[in-house]
C-alpha cells in the first residue's frame, strides 16, 4: 500500500470531546469519525485494524470448532415475549414498527434468533454439540454513550452459543470457548485476566469475564496473590471469617449528637472503623411476594455491593427504603439506625464479617444515639440471613491464603453457561437417546471486536501516539522515502525495499508522499506502526538504512541484509 494513493487524515489536535486516550488517539490518528451521539464511521485505517481483530477471532472459533452464520439485526417483537425480555430488558432495547406497525428491536443480542433457529433446525441428539457464531453489528441505546467505540451505542460483536443435549456436553463446550478466548487474547498481544463474573442482563448460571487490564479500565478487578483466582469486584469473595470472639463488653448507649457515618462515630469513640457496621434500609420480598422491610448489615470499612445483595432470596429486586418507610419501621432518621430493639419486625441480613463480629457499635434507632458493645444472641437476635453482601477491598485475605489485590480492566469479552434458560422458554428440544424429548442446554460467548481495538490503545500508547501489538498494527513496517520527488535514487531505492518486504510476506506501507521528515514521522507514530524504515540519499551513500522500532529511543543503521534479518524475526 502505497500512503500517497490511501486515505490518511491525522490531525494535530486533541479533540474537546475525547476523554480517554483511546478515543483522542483514534480521532486524531482518523480511523474513527462521529457521526451522531454513540455512533461512528470507520475510516479504511480503522477498518485495516478491526479486520485484523475479526480475522484472529475467526481462526480460534473455527479452530475451535464453532459454525459461522449471520443472523438479522432486527428482531421481531414476539420472540423477545417468548423470553420475557421484550419489557425486561430495559431502555437499551431499541424498539422500532415497521410500516405494517410490526413492532422489532435492534439486536443488542441473538439469544432469541438463535436459539429460534436451533428449535426449527435440531430434532435430534445425533446432531449435537453445535456451536453457531457470527460477527454481527449489535445496537445498544447507552443512556449516555462515552469513550468513543469503548461505550458505543452501536459496535461490532462476535457472539457464538453452544448448544448440548446435557450440562456435562454445555460444560465442555464452555470450556473449549474459554480456551479459544485465552489463544484469541495472546495472539493479539494482549495483556489480559480472565475473571469470574455476574452474569447480569444475559442470566445463567456461570460466567467469566475477559478483561484487558488498563488503568483507565471502568471495572475493578481482584486477584490473589497466591493463586490464579481473578474475579471482578462484583462477584468476588474474600476467605470466610474466622470464628466470631466471645462477648466482652456490656451494651451501653452511646451519645453522637452529630456524627451520623460510620467513620465520624468510630473517630468519636476512638475505636478502628472496623468495630462499626453500616445499615442500609431496603425493600424487598416476603416469602408470599409482599413487600419486607430489610436491614443490610456490612462493617463500617466495606461496602455493600448491590450484585450480591440482589441474589439473597427476597432482594432480587429490592429498592432503597424511604425516609417514611424507615421511621415507621426503625422510629430514627438515617444516620442513627440499627438492628437492636426495632419498633416493628424487619428481616435483618447481615455480611458474614458482620456475623463473626463481637462487641461492635450500631445505631440506636433514636436521633443522636449508638449502641456500643453489642453482641448477637445477648442483645439482639442471630441474622435472618448471613451471605457474603459485601465488595472485597484491596489487603483482604483470599479463601487460597493470599491477599486480594484490586487493578483496573477493560471487559472485552463474555462467557456464560446458559443452561435451560432461554431453550426452555422457546420451547427448544431435541429428542434424547431414548427418543423422549431434552431441552437443550446452552452456552453464549461474546467478544466485543470494536471495543477491542480501544482497549488495545489503552494499554499500548505513549505521548507520540499508539503503539500497536505487532498483530493488530495496520501494517507491519512503513517505509518512509525523503526527498522521493528530488532524488530519484532514493526513490527507486524505497521501491525497491518495498517490493522486497512484500515478497518476503511482511505488510508494508510505503509513505511516498513527499512531506517534510518531522511530520511524515509524526504521522507513522500516531497511527502506531510497529516498524519504521527511513530511505534517504545519506543512508544510501552509506549502504545503510536507518532503522526504529515503535517502542525504541533512538534509531539505528542497518545494511539491507542485516534490516531483512530483523524485519523477519
Amino acid at each position: 500500500m502505497r500512503l500517497s494513493q490511501f486515505h490518511l487524515h491525522t490531525v494535530k489536535e486533541t479533540p474537546a470531546e475525547a476523554e480517554l486516550a483511546s478515543h483522542r488517539l483514534m480521532l486524531r490518528a482518523g480511523m474513527l469519525r462521529k457521526l451522531a451521539s454513540g455512533l461512528y464511521t470507520w475510516s479504511p485505517l480503522g477498518l485495516r485494524v478491526l479486520r485484523k481483530v475479526e480475522a484472529i477471532v475467526r481462526e480460534e472459533m473455527d479452530r475451535a470448532g464453532a459454525l459461522e452464520m449471520v443472523m438479522p439485526t432486527i428482531q421481531p417483537k414476539e420472540l423477545w415475549e417468548e423470553t420475557g425480555r421484550w419489557d425486561r430488558f430495559g431502555g437499551q432495547l431499541l424498539k422500532i414498527r415497521d410500516r405494517k406497525d410490526a413492532e422489532y428491536c435492534y439486536a443488542p443480542t441473538a439469544e432469541e434468533v438463535v436459539t429460534d433457529f436451533a428449535r426449527n433446525e435440531l430434532s435430534s441428539y445425533k446432531q449435537l454439540p453445535l456451536n453457531f457464531y457470527q460477527v454481527q453489528t449489535k445496537f445498544r441505546d447507552e443512556i449516555r454513550p462515552r469513550f468513543g467505540v469503548m461505550r458505543a451505542r452501536e459496535f461490532l460483536m462476535k457472539d457464538a452459543y453452544s448448544f448440548d443435549i446435557d450440562e456435562a456436553g454445555m460444560q465442555r463446550s464452555y470450556e473449549r470457548m474459554v480456551e479459544a478466548y485465552n489463544r484469541i487474547f495472546t495472539r493479539l498481544g494482549l495483556r489480559f485476566r480472565a475473571v469470574q463474573a455476574d452474569s447480569g442482563a444475559i442470566g445463567g448460571d456461570a460466567s467469566q469475564e475477559f478483561h484487558v487490564l488498563a488503568d483507565s479500565g471502568e471495572d475493578a478487578i481482584a486477584f490473589s496473590t497466591a493463586s490464579d483466582y481473578a474475579a471482578n469486584v462484583e462477584a468476588a469473595q474474600a476467605a470466610e471469617p474466622g470464628p466470631r470472639p466471645a462477648a466482652g463488653e456490656a451494651m451501653r448507649r452511646v451519645d453522637t449528637p452529630t456524627q451520623k457515618t460510620c467513620a465520624e462515630v468510630a473517630a468519636l469513640l476512638g475505636i478502628p472503623l472496623q468495630r462499626t457496621v453500616k445499615s442500609v434500609a431496603l425493600v424487598g420480598a416476603d416469602a408470599g411476594g409482599k413487600d419486607q422491610f430489610v436491614l443490610a448489615l456490612v462493617r463500617g470499612d466495606h461496602d455493600a455491593n448491590e450484585i450480591k445483595l440482589a441474589k439473597v432470596p427476597g432482594l432480587g429486586d429490592y429498592r432503597m427504603a424511604t425516609e417514611a418507610e424507615i421511621l415507621e419501621h426503625l422510629g430514627s432518621e438515617p444516620g442513627f439506625l440499627g438492628p437492636v430493639a426495632p419498633p416493628r419486625p424487619i428481616r435483618v441480613v447481615a455480611d458474614r464479617e458482620v456475623a463473626a463480629m463481637a462487641d461492635f457499635v450500631v445505631g440506636a434507632n433514636a436521633a443522636g444515639f449508638h449502641l456500643a458493645g453489642v453482641n448477637w444472641g445477648r442483645d439482639l437476635p442471630e441474622p435472618d440471613t448471613v451471605a457474603d453482601i459485601r465488595s472485597v477491598v484491596e489487603g483482604d485475605r483470599a479463601a487460597d491464603g493470599g491477599e486480594l489485590r484490586i487493578v483496573r480492566g477493560i471487559e472485552v469479552g463474555h462467557v456464560f453457561q446458559l443452561g435451560d434458560k432461554y431453550a426452555r422458554a422457546m420451547d427448544c428440544t431435541v429428542l434424547d437417546e431414548q427418543g423422549k424429548p431434552r431441552v437443550l442446554q446452552m452456552g453464549c460467548y461474546g467478544i466485543g471486536i470494536s471495543r477491542i481495538v480501544a482497549a488495545a490503545i489503552e494499554q499500548n500508547h505513549d505521548d507520540a501516539g499508539i503503539l500497536w501489538p505487532e498483530a493488530m498494527a495496520p501494517w507491519q513496517v512503513a517505509v518512509c522515502v525523503i526527498n522521493p520527488k528530488q532524488d530519484a535514487a532514493v526513490a527507486e531505492a524505497a521501491e525497491a525495499l518495498y517490493d522486497e518486504l512484500r515478497a518476503a510476506g511482511i505488510e508494508t506501507v510505503l509513505d511516498d508522499r513527499g512531506l517534510r521528515p518531522g511530520a511524515m514521522f509524526a504521522d507513522i507514530e500516531l497511527i502506531g506502526i510497529p516498524h519504521r524504515v527511513v530511505v534517504s540519499g545519506r543512508g544510501l551513500e552509506a549502504g545503510t538504512f536507518e532503522y526504529r522500532a515503535r517502542a525504541a529511543a533512538e534509531p539505528e543503521n542497518l545494511g539491507r541484509e542485516a534490516l531483512l534479518e530483523r524485519l523477519r524475526g
